[in-house]
């Protein structure tokens, strides 16, 4: 999968794990993705999606967590994250809000089976024992006879992929900077909210 990587998901990664700063970034970064991925849904279609988005990425962060204490680099971690959110999508029908088309959902699965299999993460059950209780929200199953992937980038389901700060794309990810600020993470500190416009500022996606 493709995925931009930068200062700020390293810093997120040291957050994550800290008492009371840690909650903050969470909260922050499940509202960063319930927006982004929101952003992608069909027009009427997100706000009757986005509780059960924002359950879903919480409890994608217990994943995130344990990944990277079994050894997975930030860029794995977050892209288990990523194909979990990918089968929540497939699942209901939300094909043009996923980020690699249906067709390549077997290849991601199979680059990380022994953890999902150990986790009871299936393309069916996307949380496995991380799962709980999520909101309902509309399928739309007709989607998935023909489906639509305007956001989706195929030919990368063999790697995990990023981009970084420089537009440069690195296979298997970037080495972590040995002296990570935590206060630049999603949540905490000042320029925090991540505004989308282009320029000097980093773009929401990018934390997703």
């Amino acid at each position: 999968m493709k995925l931009r990587q930068n200062v700020r998901h390293f810093a997120a990664k040291q957050a994550l794990t800290m008492p009371v700063v840690g909650e903050l970034v969470r909260e922050k970064l499940v509202d960063l993705h319930v927006d982004v991925f929101g952003s992608k849904a069909t027009e009427g279609r997100r706000e009757e999606r986005e509780e059960r988005m924002a359950a879903f990425f919480d409890y994608t962060f217990d994943t995130y967590v344990d990944a990277l204490d079994e050894g997975f680099s930030e860029a794995k971690a977050r892209e288990i994250t990523h194909i979990q959110a990918n089968f929540e999508f497939y699942n209901h029908g939300w094909t043009e809000m996923m980020e690699f088309p249906a067709d390549e959902l077997d290849d991601h699965y199979e680059r990380y089976e022994d953890f999902f299999e150990r986790k009871g993460i299936t393309i069916a059950d996307p949380l496995g024992e991380y799962g709980g209780d999520l909101p309902d929200a509309p399928s739309t199953p007709e989607r998935l006879d023909d489906p639509v992937h305007p956001y989706a980038e195929g030919g990368f389901a063999d790697d995990v992929y990023v981009e970084d700060g420089e537009g440069n794309l690195v296979v298997g990810g970037q080495a972590e900077p040995e002296d990570v600020d935590v206060s630049v993470a999603p949540g905490v500190g000042e320029g925090s909210e991540a505004p989308r416009e282009d320029g000097d500022e980093v773009a929401v996606e990018d934390d997703a």
